[in-house]
């Protein structure tokens, strides 16, 4: 079981606005922020009360392109991450849609980051 993961990204401020908008349909908010003499560069733990389970972190992206998926708990929690992903200036990488080919209820979108990670919410759930 994944306790938690984090990325780094290139604007702490940019990102941090992104991922508090995009994150906010599946029910993500901030918990803990890090003070600036521990996170030079601004650090964020978001998640679903009570445990921040994802974080960022100001600094240099990592190299390649990270995907990281969250778990929504209805295919309108997907529909509504997607459009606060465009909303917050992320990019379109897959509109809200079955995909077949993971499983048959597999209801996902996907949206590049200001740094290009693909960021995606999922619902197992039939419709």
């Amino acid at each position: 079981m994944i306790d938690h993961t984090g990325l780094n990204v290139s604007d702490y401020g940019k990102s941090k606005a992104f991922y508090l908008k995009t994150l906010a349909p599946l029910g993500y908010q901030v918990l803990k922020e890090l003070p600036r003499n521990i996170a030079t560069e601004g650090a964020v733990g978001l998640g679903v009360p009570p445990k921040p389970d994802f974080w960022i972190a100001g600094g240099t992206p990592q190299p390649r392109r990270t995907h990281v998926a969250f778990r929504a708990g209805s295919r309108n929690e997907v529909d509504a991450f997607y459009q606060a992903g465009l909303a917050a200036g992320g990019r379109d990488n897959g509109p809200p849609g079955i995909r077949p080919h993971y499983h048959p209820n597999y209801y996902g979108a996907f949206v590049l980051d200001p740094d290009g990670h693909n960021i995606e919410a999922v619902c197992h759930e039939p419709a």
